[in-house]
């Protein structure tokens, strides 16, 4: 516990605030968490969508095994069970052919082997292809940071369909942005966790709830250890004051103290912050970091059907714009028939207007899911969310600044674009927030664990390390 009970202002409510307000509380701090939106969750919420009249995520954000942290952060809230997990992953060619991956009963780094050999989805080629980039992905031969994913799949010699159907749609959405702006070692860091370390790593998590209802318990977690959430809260100055050692944050009008401030903001709310604060020599070298970082933007489509339309859970949608299927009235229970369709690096679809990229998510769905051309649709809704992900492109690294590098006194950085070793991700903003909540316990001489380890590689990986 901490001798005299000190105070924590947490600017930011999504995933990165929400995790280290919560760690911080159960260390002994007084923390307020301070949001500007009437609800938490960031870019990973759900809201009632006025024209459908139904309570939508923003985008579906699926976790796995590997997430550590964002499922330590489920776990101290209560939410773990809500999460559904599988192993299975299965894949749609237009025409409804389907090559079903997963894992089997042998030891890492073969599990997933066996499905992959027999997908049809992949060509021989195709398969020669993805075990040859696998291999150097094992030996370290994805490692130098300036290199990005395209020229070294160049260098791999990929065939046309490992590029199209894994590289192109597996990787380059997991990691939102092509290829040609993708680190090499961020792609790598995906197919190991993924794919290679352990089944357990490898296993697919998706909310059985809409986003928001996650973190309903969060205000309460916070009261029941002195705390509190604000809510339309938006932070835009605070001022130190050197002789109390205190902060004053304004927010619409209203103050509060703190004796230790987290900024979780996306970069570019961190960038306009920085306007609001004060004037320090060092402040430069943020801003010019902030400047560096890009964004990426995700679409979804929702579609309720007035009948079902297929009877998996979720799918990956080959060959088409649309990538990813998410039945939501089996995933979270819904009434009715709802699908949400992801497209991922969107910026051509989010040109279109909302009919046209109705028609075209709906025709698309129709290649595979040959009930979709009997099916009335009863509702819509469009979401395009234009900085929906940061970019990893090569050397973005030295761009994300460590949570204790804040160029102000007792003052601390949180956020999935700051140092975690991971891409934009809900396990990233997570991991920031924990590494942020680290550091000021130590700043604050009770020095305590609150980043979860990761998973150890299981299996023959054990060996590979």
């Amino acid at each position: 516990m901490i001798p005299q009970k000190k105070t924590v202002a947490v600017i930011g409510g999504g995933v990165a605030g929400m995790s280290a307000a919560c760690a911080l509380a159960e260390a002994g701090f007084g923390v307020t968490l301070l949001e500007r939106r009437p609800y938490l969750g960031g870019r990973a919420s759900s809201y009632m969508q006025p024209g459908v009249g139904e309570v939508i995520d923003n985008c579906q954000h699926a976790l796995f095994g590997c997430c550590t942290n964002l499922l330590g952060f489920y776990r101290r809230i209560g939410v773990e069970k809500k999460i559904h997990w599988t192993n299975a992953m299965t894949m749609i060619e237009p025409g409804g052919r389907r090559s079903a991956l997963g894992s089997v009963a042998l030891p890492a780094p073969l599990h997933g082997l066996p499905k992959l050999l027999t997908a049809h989805a992949f060509s021989f080629a195709d398969k020669l292809s993805l075990a040859r980039a696998f291999s150097a992905i094992l030996r370290g031969k994805a490692c130098d940071p300036q290199e990005s994913l395209g020229a070294w799949l160049r260098r791999q010699r990929q065939s046309e369909g490992a590029m199209k159907r894994f590289w192109h749609l597996v990787i380059a959405s997991a990691l939102n942005a092509d290829l040609e702006e993708i680190s090499v070692v961020y792609a790598a860091m995906v197919i190991r966790g993924l794919f290679m370390n352990s089944s357990r790593a490898g296993a697919m998590g998706m909310s059985r709830v809409p986003l928001s209802t996650l973190y309903a318990s969060v205000p309460q977690f916070l009261a029941e250890r002195g705390g509190s959430v604000v809510l339309q809260a938006g932070v835009d100055a605070a001022e130190w004051n050197e002789q109390t050692a205190q902060w004053t944050l304004h927010a619409r009008e209203r103050v509060f103290p703190a004796d230790f401030v987290i900024a979780a903001l996306p970069f570019e709310a961190m960038g306009k912050l920085i306007a609001g604060l004060p004037a320090v020599a060092s402040v430069d070298a943020l801003a010019e970091k902030i400047r560096k970082n890009t964004h990426w933007p995700i679409a979804s489509v929702h579609l309720w059907f007035d009948r079902a339309i297929t009877d998996l859970e979720h799918a990956v949608l080959l060959d088409g714009t649309m990538h990813w299927m998410y039945n939501q009235s089996l995933l979270q229970g819904r009434p009715g028939h709802y699908i949400e369709l992801v497209a991922s690096a969107a910026q051509d679809f989010c040109t279109l207007n909302r009919k046209d990229a109705m028609d075209l998510a709906v025709k698309e769905l129709g290649e595979y899911f040959p009930r979709v051309k009997e099916a009335k649709i009863e509702k819509f809704a469009l979401v395009k969310e234009m900085r929906a992900t940061f970019g990893v492109p090569p050397g973005i690294d030295a761009a994300r600044p460590a949570q204790d590098r804040a160029p102000w006194p007792q003052f601390f950085l949180a956020g999935d674009w700051t140092a975690t070793g991971w891409p934009s991700t809900m396990e990233g903003a997570a991991r920031s927030g924990h590494l942020a909540a680290e550091a000021l316990c130590r700043a604050a001489g009770a020095p305590r664990v609150c980043v979860e380890p990761d998973l150890a590689p299981q299996g023959l990986m054990r060996l590979l390390q």
